[in-house]
């Protein structure tokens, strides 16, 4: 079955009209190419010429049925009139690919209608193949032409197909900063991060614990987006938790002078500054409400009012937005607007722990080691020994690594500072793990009591000795950052596992939880 609309001027029929070609007869004259059937757009008023295509198939091919189809298209040069008209058309008509063959012409019609049967083709709402005729050359006046089908399932093209797979790669690889990342669940996030960038300018909201990465790969699908021009602006970040009262609105939204004390000249504001391109609002749940308000309008309809004005300024940018804390438990608490959360939370994205990734710790020590490298001039590298304990500590249960990238950065940067002759050795290691060890019970003390006080009733707390509440706020951070209680079992119990044929860690733990009458759901529950 073939698709196609009528070609008022080459399909036109003067009186030597056998004598010229037109594409959609000449379709149906080839010896080697049967047309079963013929669907025939046309507008309203050429039903006449499209009768008399009809009636000339008819009479050269007599096997094809023909069906004129009038559709009214407002504007066949209006992208959005043409486009409505035949996904309309494509939503009412019976397919039956299962049992039929479609292919869709697209010699004929207006290049804006020609451009929709591709769109609509491409996005299966007319599922089939696209077809292309060409007039004969002057040798072979008289002739039907050539017919080209092309299909547009790239898998079916090799070259095509290993290309644009290439393309993905690299998108893929520029989204990790070249890291070669391990971890399966990372590297299907980062996948479909790529998709969503490559497709859509919606607002992106990236969540997860502080120094996971939020801010680089904010920025990275920012060049991923100019590198593939699908964007022209520039890329502006703004750290919400900095912002308070007038400079919070100031600093998003800009000002005029004299708007408040101290407002010597305009301000443009980030909003207005990333105007085509991307805002990066990191802590986005620390805005207060009034901001929230104005940015949801921002996103919504473009326009905003800059602090002391009265005149709308617009601004068309895509919002990508951080967070460590959980906005829906900030809505309920009355501390975000649930519309500005339903506006943003259209792509969410939770980007892991480095505890949740310890595949990936080696990969990453290298980018950072090349990072310093950049930085100051010096390459520096570990000797063997002090590479692999390094990095059994960095993916051991003791390693907390409450900043997660952050803290590894620092760590290596120490050591990279402090490493004789350019090289890393054990010295360096056992001196940078002491002093992380120390570093994290200081900072645990007063934490674990917090953290218990979730779970447990004061006085339960109280009655725990030292050595259990150390144990068990341990336990528990580990339990929220997990994904099931096989993962949090797997992470606490690591070295042991080692020793042991059977592996039920999950039970393990869950035992251990009920001993302080904690369920798993509960500790779930309060940590979403």
């Amino acid at each position: 079955m073939v698709l196609g609309l009528l070609g008022t001027t080459l399909d036109a029929s003067p009186k030597a009209r056998w004598e010229r070609w037109r594409p959609t007869v000449d379709l149906c004259r080839r010896e080697d190419f049967l047309v079963d059937r013929l669907e025939l757009l046309h507008q309203p008023q050429h039903r006449e010429l499209a009768e008399t295509v009809a009636t000339d198939i008819r009479a050269v091919s007599p096997e094809t049925r023909v069906r004129n189809h009038p559709l009214s298209f407002t504007d066949p040069w209006d992208f959005e009139s043409v486009f409505a008209t035949l996904l309309d058309f494509a939503h009412g008509y019976p397919f039956r690919p299962d049992e039929e063959d479609y292919l869709v012409h697209i010699t004929t019609g207006t290049h804006v209608q020609q451009i929709c049967l591709f769109l609509l083709t491409e996005a299966r709402y007319f599922p089939g193949k696209l077809l292309q005729t060409s007039p004969p050359t002057p040798a072979h006046s008289g002739e039907p032409g050539d017919l080209r089908v092309i299909d547009l399932d790239l898998a079916t093209y090799a070259q095509i197909h290993e290309r644009v797979q290439a393309a993905r790669v690299e998108g893929l690889s520029f989204l990790k900063a070249g890291i070669a990342t391990k971890n399966p669940a990372f590297n299907a996030l980062v996948d479909q991060i790529e998709r969503v960038a490559a497709a859509t300018r919606s607002p992106i909201l990236l969540t997860g614990p502080t120094g996971a990465g939020k801010t680089r790969l904010a920025r990275k699908i920012f060049e991923l987006k100019q590198t593939r021009h699908q964007i022209a602006g520039r890329f502006f970040e703004l750290n919400c938790a900095t912002l308070r009262g007038d400079a919070a609105m100031s600093a998003m939204f800009g000002h005029t002078r004299g708007a408040f004390t101290g407002a010597v000249r305009d301000r443009p504001g980030v909003l207005k500054s990333a105007d085509g391109g991307v805002l990066f609002l990191d802590e986005i749940g620390e805005l207060g409400l009034d901001e929230q308000a104005m940015l949801l309008r921002a996103l919504e309809d473009h326009t905003f009012l800059p602090v002391g004005s009265d005149r709308e300024v617009h601004s068309d940018f895509q919002l990508i937005a951080g967070t460590n804390r959980d906005l829906r438990a900030c809505v309920r608490e009355g501390k975000f607007r649930d519309d500005l959360l339903a506006r943003i939370d259209l792509w969410t994205f939770r980007m892991p722990s480095l505890r949740e990734r310890p595949e990936d710790i080696e990969p990453n020590l290298e980018y950072e080691l090349e990072r310093y490298a950049q930085r100051h001039g010096r390459r520096v590298t570990f000797g063997r020994t002090a590479r692999a304990q390094f990095l059994r500590f960095a993916a051991g249960p003791e390693a907390r690594w409450p900043g997660n990238f952050r803290d590894f950065a620092a760590a290596l940067e120490r050591m990279a500072t402090l490493a004789p002759a350019g090289k890393i050795g054990v010295g360096e290691v056992e001196t940078e793990t002491r002093r992380l060890r120390d570093a994290w019970s200081e900072g645990q003390v007063d934490g674990d009591a917090v953290l218990l006080r979730r779970y447990l009733e004061p006085a339960q707390v109280e009655a725990l000795d030292r050595f259990d509440r150390v144990q068990l706020a341990d336990v528990l951070r580990v339990c929220q950052e997990a994904r099931s209680l096989s993962d949090a079992g797997r992470i606490l119990f690591a070295a042991s596992r080692q020793r042991r044929r059977s592996h039920n860690d999950a039970d393990r733990l869950r035992k251990y939880l009920q001993k302080f009458d904690i369920e798993w759901s509960e500790l779930q529950e309060r940590n979403t």
